[in-house]
């Protein structure tokens, strides 16, 4: 849950921050006139960056406030439902530390995404006052602000890192964000190119609102960026998150029921086992059983060093481990590499380890491993390596030994028992009365409260991923809004050559359709390559891709964005063409 949360904090810092890039450059495009007639006047760039920068920043300061009060609020009055979903404890309240934290992410991202847009003000040339000019071609800022946009963006993912106490997950997420926020930015780019090809195809000749919809989409100064970034980045963390939680789930739901035993035994006394197994073996509804000795042992020394010294903080060597020893090797056991020891050997101590975990490690055929067992160092040599499969909810050791090496050594067994759901209770009730020393674990239970953790977690998850793709909505609509002026002189334009209001809200609707359409579409690319990743780096899991979520997705993009654009379509049907074209002379 913390990696999520760290991933979609960052992610909606990136969607913020692209609002608040677009907000700045919409309005200092309002304010090109009045920029040239300051450098007409004398004004430097330094004084007109200075004098926006204020402007700017006082604005930024008034919305981190807002921001933060939101923030303190918002908890409070959905405590109910985050009680409710998530499988922990936790305690709501006004907390300082993170609220400063958030007010310090606030400033330094208005700052980062506010600095090259400010920077373009020095463009700005004093003939503009005599063109018709409303906004600028793109092009990179001087190298001092380059030096300051790295510096800051620096600044922030390690204050990110410092602050959430996972660096290395912290610089992976600010390193896939980063990834997207290129992939949505090339994407931006070949959907602008591709729609220009599209406009001078021959399927739209005829099709007016068509052409006229692809042709601006491509045209410079269009709302393809903003949107693309500010949609696509939200619906990308979305679509992850709904892929993992998707594959999670169907993981616990699918796959692990049916190859899961009915329960799980421990604490079996060894003059128990022989009447515990004999009131299994005359039931028919029992399938297999399964038992083994059972000790714990903690592994302190790998080829006489220190064992962290050896294989660093691997969770194998965080606490005691179960230990088991066995003649030979059980039906299920796999040897991967070098062999068993003989069922009647009784010379040094061997060790069989887990293939996957020794790879882990480092460890190899041949090396020396000292495990205390109730406080003595027992010294053995790895002669075999095994397939250990955890996800089988069975009998699973890091660490079998030959007999000889534990004999004498107090301890118990563990079983697993598999049966049919119907003889379950019968099997429950006549062991707990002849041995009521037995714990009995129903993994079935055991399954369902895992799946009800992961549900818990994944809603948590997916309200975080949620506000990141609400922030993105609110940036779209501020685009939007942002564009209203651009429509009306496009609409009174329109209007004069002939076309009617219908053909107008057409092409308004179509270009933003189209718009939503290319977004929703990148978004599924880049959520299902987060979703890729994080299964199979971070969690060790199979991935399968989803394509009803993905569906899902894409059609809100295409209905948010054309929402969007037709709320803010309605001032420039409406607007009479003289008004807006004599305005323009």
């Amino acid at each position: 849950m913390g990696s999520f949360l760290v991933l979609v904090g960052l992610a909606g810092l990136a969607v913020g921050g692209v609002g608040v890039s677009a907000a700045v450059r919409a309005y200092l495009e309002g304010k090109i006139t009045v920029i040239a007639t300051l450098k007409t006047l004398g004004a430097e760039g330094r004084v007109i960056f200075a004098a926006y920068l204020i402007q700017i920043g006082v604005l930024a300061s008034i919305g981190i406030v807002a921001g933060l009060l939101l923030g303190a609020i918002a908890p409070l009055l959905f405590a109910p439902l985050l009680e409710a979903r998530l499988p922990v404890p936790i305690s709501v309240g006004i907390y300082s530390g993170p609220l400063v934290e958030a007010g310090i992410y606030g400033a330094l991202t208005a700052l980062l995404f506010t600095l090259w847009p400010l920077a373009r003000t020095e463009q700005v040339r004093a003939a503009a006052l005599f063109r018709d000019a409303t906004a600028w071609g793109w092009s990179l800022p001087r190298p001092v602000y380059l030096g300051a946009t790295g510096l800051l963006l620096a600044l922030l993912v390690g204050l990110a890192a410092w602050f959430s106490g996972v660096p290395m997950l912290t610089f992976y997420a600010a390193a896939g964000v980063l990834g997207a926020l290129v992939l949505l930015v090339v994407a931006s780019w070949g959907i602008r190119t591709l729609s220009r090809r599209m406009a001078r195809a021959r399927f739209v000749r005829g099709r007016t609102a068509v052409r006229l919809a692809v042709g601006t989409v491509g045209g410079p100064g269009g709302e393809a960026t903003s949107v693309v970034l500010a949609l696509g980045l939200g619906l990308s963390v979305l679509a992850a998150v709904v892929q993992i939680d998707w594959n999670l789930r169907n993981a616990i739901a699918n796959d692990l029921p049916k190859v899961a035993p009915s329960y799980f035994m421990v604490d079996i006394q060894s003059q128990q086992l022989p009447g515990f197994l004999e009131r299994l073996k005359g039931d028919a509804g029992v399938s297999r059983v399964d038992t083994a000795p059972m000790l714990r042992g903690i592994i302190t020394q790998i080829n006489g060093r220190p064992a962290r010294e050896v294989a660093g903080d691997h969770w194998v060597l965080n606490g005691d481990r179960g230990v088991t020893y066995s003649a030979k090797p059980t039906e299920q056991t796999k040897v991967t590499a070098g062999e068993w020891w003989p069922e009647d050997y009784s010379g040094p101590p061997q060790i069989s380890f887990a293939a996957e975990e020794a790879e882990e490690m480092g460890l190899s055929l041949g090396d020396e491993m000292t495990i205390n067992i109730l406080g003595r160092d027992i010294t053995g040599t790895l002669t075999s390596f095994r397939e250990v499969d955890f996800s089988t909810a069975g009998i699973g050791f890091i660490l079998s030994m030959n007999p000889s090496a534990l004999q004498g050594a107090p301890h118990s067994h563990i079983a697993t028992i598999y049966a049919e759901e119907a003889a379950e209770t019968a099997i429950l009730r006549d062991l707990a009365q002849a041995y009521p020393n037995i714990t009995a674990i129903r993994v079935r239970d055991a399954i369902a409260q895992v799946s009800d953790v992961l549900a818990g977690l994944a809603a948590a998850i997916t309200y975080g991923a949620a506000a990141t793709l609400v922030t993105g909505v609110i940036v779209l609509i501020g685009a939007a809004a942002a564009g209203e002026r651009a429509r009306v002189f496009e609409a009174a334009v329109l209007k004069t050559v002939g076309a009617l209001r219908g053909q107008v809200l057409r092409y308004f609707a179509l270009r933003s359709a189209l718009l939503g359409l290319a977004a929703g579409s990148v978004a599924i690319l880049a959520g299902a390559l987060g979703g890729w990743s994080v299964l199979t780096f971070v969690m060790d899991a199979d991935y399968v891709f989803e394509p009803l979520s993905a569906a899902i997705i894409v059609a809100g993009g295409v209905a948010v964005t054309l929402i969007a654009g037709l709320a803010f379509a309605w001032r420039p049907l409406a607007t009479r063409p003289a008004g807006v074209l004599r305005a323009r002379e």
